[in-house]
C-alpha cells in the first residue's frame, strides 16, 4: 500500500503530546548557519503529515535558494509544483465512500417525503463545526464518517425489521401481534428511526465531502469531484437496476422483502466502501493545527456562528451557493415527479379510451407506467454516468498539475518567476490532471510532450467548468419547457436521457469550484503559519476573517441545496392544487406544470452562474489591483 504524503527518509511517530512549534530563520541572519538543519527537519515533519505538501526532502542547502523571497519548495497555492499530483487510484479511493453513501440515500429516497428529507438542513454546518474543531490523531473527518455510517446502518436495519422488532418487543408483555395498537407503535418506530435516518446520511455526508477537499490536493480538486460523481452515478446505475430485479429470490438470505434485501445492501456497500477510504487515505494529524477556538455550547451560540460564518463566506463560495439555491428549486421537482411525469404520458390514451375504469383497473395501469418510469430513470443515469466519465476530459481544467522542481545539483536551471504572477490557473490547451494521472510520467520529455498535446487535443479551449456548468442550467431549462410539446411515454424517456448530461455537471462543478477555493486558503493558511510564502499574499487568502475551514463552508453549501427543497415543494403543492385532475382521468398535465416552474429557476441558476468568476480573471484583476 502506498504512503502517500509520507517522507522515504524518515519515519513517522505517532505524536502523544501536543506537537512542538518549529522555529524558522530569516536568510541571511547570523543564527541562520547553526539553524538550517532545525529548519530542515521542520518542513521534514511538515511533509510527513500534509498530502497537499511535497514529499521530497529539503536537504540543508535547499533553505538557501529562493524565487524572488519565496524559499524553494515552500507551499503556495499558486506554484502547483509545490504539491503532489495523487493518483487516480488515490483518487478512486478517496471518494469511494460517497459510492455507499448514494446507496444509502436511495433507499432514503424511496421511503421519505420532500419534507421528511429537508430535515438535516442544519445537520451538515452543525457536523462541519464540530469537524473543523475535531483534534483526534487519526484525523478531523474520519470519526464523523465512521460515526454517521454506523448510525445510518443501524437506522437502515431497524427500518427493514420494524415490523419484527416492535412485534417481538411487544410480544413480550403478551401483546397481539395483530393489535391496533402494535400497528401504531411499530408506524411510530419506523417514523423515529426515518428521522435518524436523515440526520445520519446528513452527518456522513458533510464528513466524506470535507474529507475529499482536505486530501486532495488544490490543482486535484475538480478531479477529485469528478470521481466522486462518476461513483454516484455508477451507484445509481445499481439502484435502479435493482429494481428489475427479484432480490428476494436471488438473495433470500438477506430478507423475504425487496426492502429488507437492499438495506442490507447498502449497509454492507456503506461501510466497506467507508472502511477502505478510512483505512487507505492518511489525514493530517489535526494536533498540528493547534486548539481549536473556543466555542460555546447551545442552540443560540450555533445559530449566531452559523450566521456569522455564513457572513464571511469567501466572494466565490458565496457566489456558488446563490447558484445553487435556484438550480435546486429546479432539480427537485424534476427528481420527485419525473416518473409520474412519464407515467401520466403512458396512461394518457388508455384513460382517454376508457373513462369509466374501476379503481384495480388504475392501479394495473399505473403500476405498468410507474416500470416505464424507472426504466427512464435507469437511462437517466447512464447518461450522467458516461457525461461523467467524458466531460472531464473536454473541459480545459482550471487548475494545471505540477511542473517537476528544478534540480538543486544545477541552480542556473531556476528560472525566477513573480509571487505574483500565478502559474496554476490553466490557460486553453494545458494537459489536464485528470488526464496526465492516468499516465506515470515517462523518461523521455519529448515523448511526454507528444502525450500532453495528444490529451489535450481532446479538450474544447473555451469550455471552462463554469461555463460547461451555465450552459447545463441552459439545456435544463430548454428541456423543462420542451415538455409543452412532450406527448408520449417515449419522447418524455429520450428527455430524461439529455437531461442527464446536465445532471453529471450538477454532481460535479458546484462540488469542484467550492473545494478548490476551500483547499486554496487552507494551504495559503498553513503556509502562513509555518512562515513560508509571500506573506501579503497569504495574509489575502488566509485572512481571519474567512478561517473558516472546509466542514463549516460546505455545510452551509449544503444549506442553499436543502432550503430551495422546501420553497421548490411548496409551490409544487400550490401547482398540484390548481392543475391537478381527478385520478384515472386523461390529459393530467399538472406535474408538467411543476417542471416548467422548475426550468424558470434554472433560467435564474444561469444568469447567477455568469455572476461566478473564473479563476484566471479573478487573479487578474487581483493582480491589476497591486498594480
Amino acid at each position: 500500500m502506498a504512503q502517500h504524503g509520507l517522507n522515504s527518509s524518515a519515519s513517522y511517530k505517532p505524536l502523544s503530546d501536543p506537537p512542538p512549534r518549529y522555529e524558522t530563520t530569516e536568510v541571511g541572519s547570523p543564527q541562520h548557519s547553526r539553524r538550517t538543519s532545525r529548519i530542515g527537519r521542520s518542513f521534514e515533519i511538515l511533509n510527513e503529515n500534509s498530502p497537499l505538501i511535497s514529499p521530497q526532502r529539503l536537504h540543508d542547502d535547499e533553505s538557501l535558494f529562493r524565487i524572488d523571497g519565496v524559499p524553494l519548495g515552500a507551499l503556495n497555492w499558486t506554484d502547483g509544483g509545490a504539491e503532489e499530483s495523487k493518483s487516480v487510484w488515490y483518487l478512486f479511493v478517496l471518494a469511494l465512500s460517497i459510492g455507499g453513501l448514494q446507496i444509502a440515500w436511495s433507499v432514503e429516497l424511496s421511503n421519505g417525503s420532500p419534507y421528511l428529507l429537508s430535515l438535516g438542513t442544519l445537520v451538515q454546518p452543525y457536523v462541519g463545526m464540530k469537524s473543523d474543531s475535531c483534534r483526534l490523531p487519526w484525523g478531523k473527518r474520519k470519526p464523523f464518517m465512521v460515526a454517521g455510517a454506523a448510525a445510518t446502518i443501524a437506522s437502515l436495519m431497524a427500518l427493514a425489521w420494524t415490523r419484527e422488532i416492535v412485534r417481538g418487543f411487544l410480544g413480550i408483555f403478551g401483546a397481539d401481534p395483530k393489535s391496533e395498537g402494535v400497528k401504531v407503535t411499530a408506524i411510530c418506530f419506523a417514523i423515529f428511526f426515518v428521522y435518524i435516518l436523515d440526520f445520519a446520511i446528513n452527518t456522513i455526508q458533510a464528513a466524506i465531502r470535507a474529507f475529499i477537499v482536505d486530501n486532495a490536493p488544490t490543482h486535484q480538486q475538480e478531479d477529485a469531484n469528478a470521481m466522486a460523481g462518476r461513483i454516484t452515478g455508477f451507484g445509481n446505475i445499481l439502484g435502479y437496476l435493482s429494481g428489475y430485479v427479484n432480490l428476494p429470490q436471488i438473495m433470500p438470505f438477506f430478507g423475504d422483502t425487496q426492502f429488507k434485501v437492499l438495506c442490507v445492501i447498502a449497509s454492507l456497500a456503506l461501510a466497506s466502501t467507508v472502511l477502505i477510504s478510512c483505512l487507505y487515505i492518511r489525514e493530517r494529524d489535526p494536533r498540528l493545527e493547534g486548539p481549536p477556538k473556543a466555542e460555546k455550547g447551545g442552540i443560540l451560540p450555533f445559530f449566531q456562528q452559523v450566521f456569522s460564518s455564513m457572513r464571511r463566506l469567501p466572494p466565490q463560495v458565496r457566489k456558488v451557493c446563490e447558484v445553487q439555491f435556484f438550480n435546486w428549486i429546479g432539480w427537485f421537482p424534476f427528481l420527485f415527479y419525473i416518473t409520474t411525469y412519464i407515467g401520466q404520458l403512458d396512461v394518457n390514451p388508455y384513460f382517454e379510451a376508457n373513462p369509466d375504469l374501476s379503481e384495480d383497473q388504475i392501479d394495473k395501469a399505473w403500476e405498468n407506467a410507474t416500470r416505464i418510469g424507472t426504466f427512464a430513470l435507469l437511462i437517466f443515469a447512464i447518461t450522467s454516468f458516461s457525461s461523467n466519465m467524458l466531460l472531464p476530459l473536454i473541459i480545459v481544467p482550471t487548475y494545471r498539475p505540477p511542473q517537476p522542481l528544478p534540480s538543486l545539483a544545477h541552480p542556473e536551471h531556476i528560472r525566477p518567476s513573480s509571487p505574483r504572477t500565478p502559474r496554476t490557473p490553466i490557460t486553453p490547451g494545458g494537459m489536464s490532471t485528470s488526464m496526465s494521472s492516468f499516465f506515470p510520467p515517462v523518461p523521455s520529455d519529448e515523448s511526454h510532450s507528444r502525450l500532453s498535446r495528444l490529451l489535450s487535443a481532446c479538450q474544447i479551449p473555451w469550455l471552462t467548468l463554469r461555463r460547461a456548468w451555465l450552459l447545463s442550467h441552459l439545456l435544463f431549462a430548454a428541456c423543462m419547457f420542451s415538455t409543452f410539446f412532450i406527448t408520449t411515454a417515449t419522447a418524455a424517456t429520450v428527455l430524461v436521457g439529455v437531461i442527464g448530461l446536465a445532471w453529471a455537471l450538477t454532481v460535479w462543478a458546484p462540488f469542484a469550484l467550492i473545494s478548490a477555493e476551500i483547499s486554496k486558503r487552507d494551504a495559503a493558511r498553513r503556509a502562513r503559519n509555518a512562515g513560508r510564502g509571500n506573506s501579503e499574499e497569504l495574509d489575502n487568502l488566509a485572512d481571519e476573517e474567512s478561517e473558516d475551514q472546509a466542514g463549516v463552508i460546505l455545510g452551509l453549501h449544503n444549506v442553499s441545496i436543502a432550503a430551495p427543497q422546501i420553497i421548490a415543494t411548496l409551490v409544487s403543492s400550490v401547482i398540484f392544487k390548481l392543475a391537478q385532475r381527478e385520478r384515472g382521468v386523461a390529459g393530467d398535465d399538472s406535474v408538467g406544470w411543476v417542471l416548467r416552474f422548475g426550468g424558470l429557476a434554472a433560467l435564474i441558476a444561469a444568469y447567477m452562474t455568469s455572476r461566478v468568476g473564473e479563476e484566471a480573471n479573478r487573479k487578474d484583476e487581483s493582480d491589476e489591483s497591486e498594480v
